[in-house]
Formats: structure tokens, C-alpha cells, sequence
């Protein structure tokens, strides 16, 4: 059965390219526009990864990431937040809200890919550069 990517981003544009992309290389694929949406699908849908932005309307990323990490029918599922923030003190406060990964936008598609398919396979991914 093919992996299941739900993606939470409020971009029309970067989710459709990435939903393409990632259904390109096998994976199946859920869209949420926004953080509230994005928590109750991961709770239905329960895929393998979420892939998270971080500024979007009614639920922002950071307070979506802490919900689905502190919920425990969605804490298991790792999140790449993925994001124009660039800032440390974004990316430290992503991962303290439980993200695995924090990577700016934009993202090199192979680079996104790479660390989706360590955090479904389990692979630690120690390169802060990707």
C-alpha cells in the first residue's frame, strides 16, 4: 500500500505542485488548508507524515504541530514543518512543539522527499542543511 503524506498548507499553488510531486513517486496524498483542518484529518486519516506550514488562518502550524504531538492518536505521526519562517528561534519552536524536521521555503523537492522518506522509514535525519 502506498505511503500517506497529509499535507497542511493554506497555499493553493505549493500544495497542488507538491501533491503532484509526491503522487509522481508513489505516495498518496491528503490536503488540509488550514491548521484546524489539518488536525482532524490527521486524527481520521491518520497518514505516515504531515508536512506542515506554519502561517495559515484559524490554526496556525506551530499550534497545529503541538495539538497533533499531544494527541495520542496522532503523536506517532512525524511533522516536517516547512515554512518561509527562517529564523533559529522558529525552527527551535517548531521543534519544541514536536516537529521531527524543519526545513524553509523553498524547498528543493528532492531535499523534501529525502527527509519525508526517513521519517516514514524511521532514519534519523541529522543534516539541519537539506
Amino acid at each position: 500500500m502506498a505511503k500517506h503524506v497529509l499535507i497542511i498548507d493554506d497555499s493553493l499553488a505549493e500544495t497542488r505542485a507538491l501533491k503532484s510531486l509526491l503522487e509522481l513517486n508513489g505516495y498518496q496524498v491528503s490536503i488540509a488548508t488550514n491548521g484546524q483542518e489539518g488536525i482532524e484529518t490527521a486524527q481520521n486519516e491518520k497518514p505516515d507524515v504531515i508536512v506542515m506550514d506554519v502561517v495559515m488562518p484559524l490554526v496556525n502550524g506551530f499550534q497545529a504541530t503541538r495539538a497533533l504531538s499531544r494527541n495520542k492518536l496522532t503523536n506517532h505521526i512525524p511533522i516536517i514543518v516547512c515554512s518561509s519562517k527562517a529564523t533559529e528561534s522558529d525552527r527551535l519552536w517548531a521543534l519544541r512543539q514536536g516537529a521531527k524536521e524543519y526545513l524553509t521555503k523553498p524547498v528543493k523537492f528532492q531535499s523534501l522527499l529525502k527527509v519525508i522518506t526517513d521519517q516514514i522509514t524511521g532514519a534519523r535525519v541529522n543534516d539541519q542543511s537539506v
